[in-house]
């Protein structure tokens, strides 16, 4: 993400000192395709957000850890597995994704949870 301020020192450079845009991208340390991008076009700002997480390697074990996933919330507290211990499961499993993906998978399934069963609680 470029800095407003790092926006104006390339057009400064480019459009009133008259510096060439690989010098422009030697001083700030930018790449050619950014310096081109920042004085071709009379954004201020630019900024990448992503409309949706792709899940490529959980989409087909997202009917299993939400099963993992419902049978340790009916679990007493001390019985509980941990997440390490849902992801491990997987693993002895077949999946091949990372720990992350799996822990922000629970975290979203558990907030959905929690609304619904607090929508539940407040009829």
């Amino acid at each position: 993400m470029l800095v407003v301020e790092t926006i104006g020192k390339i057009r400064r450079a480019y459009f009133v000192d008259g510096r060439p845009i690989k010098a422009i991208c030697r001083e700030l340390g930018v790449s050619r395709k950014v310096v081109r991008k920042v004085i071709r076009s009379q954004a201020t700002e630019f900024r990448y957000e992503r409309e949706t997480q792709p899940l490529p390697k959980m989409g087909a074990w997202s009917a299993e850890l939400d099963r993992l996933l419902a049978g340790n919330e009916s679990k007493a507290a001390r019985e509980r597995l941990t997440l390490i211990r849902l992801f491990e499961e997987l693993r002895g499993l077949g999946y091949a994704g990372g720990y992350d993906a799996v822990r922000r998978y629970a975290r979203r399934w558990s907030k959905e949870r929690g609304t619904s069963t607090a929508s539940a609680m407040c009829r």
